[in-house]
This record gives structure tokens, C-alpha cells and sequence, in this order.
């Protein structure tokens, strides 16, 4: 089986000597190699061609750049603060948002699956800004991926990060590699779950989450 490494992110803070937890505003930056539109664009042309679709229309000069483009935007997430704010209330119950939108690429086939994320978390000593939330899931989501590593990652790294009682991550997505080739399955969604710290042990936790997490009656 082969083994992922993790995904990668740079954090960067204006005290490195200080604890993750501590910080109010850890600046989040994807990892890569630099991107070479010029030779993604010549090597979108040659797939194209080689597939017996010309580029030599009007219409279709252009797609190699546009289409090595689109792939760059894909996988290109954007920086972001991982803004947090000290409990000071203690406040000590579910924090939830539901509905996340969420589009990646599945890395088999590189077609695009989309849907939504639930994302949820019990608060230790910080809270979290909410639109980081989606930040975090579009940060993990902007690579070839699959979506159980997808959930877990978006979940482990929460948790690592804002040291709470417990994280939980439910993805919903429809994938076109199963919908619009192969069995082509139209409609079909997957469904996929990864539950930490209280919300997996603790089972009226885990039973209030997955109840709001679950689909609109």
C-alpha cells in the first residue's frame, strides 16, 4: 500500500519561540514547487493533441493556457491567518458550521469533486475565528486528493492547532470520476467522517454532533 506523506503547510508568527496555542494569528502557507505555467501550458497542448483534439481552431488555441491555468488555480490555496481569540467565557459547548462549500480534485483521475463539509469543534482555552473553518478546508482541499484523507487532515490538523476537547469533520461530495466515467453513477455522493477527542469518546457529544451534522430534514 503506498503511504501519503502529510500535507505540507508553512506557519509563520511574529514570535517563533512561543506556543502554537498561544497565537492569535498563525499565518498559514501551502508548501510547493514553484508553478511553470510555460511548461504546463506546452504539456497541455501535447495531452490535448495526443488524444486527437486539435488546438489549431480559434476556439481551441488557447485552451492548453487556459486549461494549465485552471489546474494552477485548483491547486493554488490561498495564505491565510488562522485567527484565534482567548475562552474567556469558558464557553464550553459545540461550535458547528455547516455547509462548507468544497471543491477539489480527486488524484486518480484529476477530475474535480465538489460538495460540502461540516466542520465542528468542542473549545479548550481558544476559539476560533469561524471562517477559518472553510480556510482550513480549502487550504487541504487545493491538491489531488481523496476524500478520506481529506476529512482526516482537515480534522488532525484542527486538532493539533487549537488543542480542543474534541474536533469533528463530515465531508459530503459528489465525485465526477465515478459520475461522469466509469460506472457513471450520476448522482452519487460519498460520505465521509473523522471524529477526535470527545467527540468520538464521549457519546452524547458524538450523537449532538453527527445530529447536526447530518442532512436537512
Amino acid at each position: 500500500m503506498t503511504q501519503h506523506p502529510p500535507a505540507a503547510a508553512h506557519i509563520a508568527t511574529d514570535a517563533p519561540d512561543a506556543p502554537k496555542s498561544a497565537h492569535a494569528g498563525l499565518h498559514v502557507v501551502h508548501d510547493s514547487t514553484e508553478t511553470d505555467l510555460v511548461a504546463a501550458e506546452l504539456a497541455a497542448g501535447q495531452f490535448l493533441r495526443a488524444l486527437g483534439i486539435s488546438t489549431e481552431s480559434e476556439s481551441t488555441r488557447g485552451t492548453p493556457g487556459r486549461m494549465a491555468r485552471a489546474y494552477a488555480e485548483l491547486f493554488s490555496p490561498r495564505p491565510f491567518a488562522l485567527t484565534t481569540f482567548p475562552n474567556d467565557e469558558g464557553y464550553d459547548e459545540l461550535v458547528l458550521a455547516r455547509d462548507i462549500p468544497l471543491r477539489s480534485v480527486c488524484e486518480h483521475h484529476l477530475l474535480p469533486f465538489v460538495g460540502t463539509a461540516h466542520i465542528g469543534y468542542l473549545p479548550g482555552r481558544r476559539i476560533l475565528g469561524l471562517s477559518k473553518l472553510a480556510r482550513v478546508l480549502e487550504h487541504f482541499a487545493c491538491r489531488p486528493q481523496v476524500q478520506e484523507r481529506l476529512t482526516k487532515q482537515v480534522a488532525d490538523w484542527l486538532h493539533a492547532q487549537l488543542d480542543p476537547q474534541g474536533v469533528g469533520v463530515v465531508i459530503q461530495a459528489e465525485h465526477t470520476c465515478m459520475t461522469l466515467r466509469g460506472v457513471q453513477a450520476i448522482g452519487t455522493t460519498t460520505t465521509t467522517s473523522t471524529l477526535l477527542g470527545l467527540l468520538r469518546t464521549d457519546a452524547r457529544s458524538r450523537s449532538e454532533f453527527l445530529a447536526l451534522a447530518g442532512p436537512p430534514r
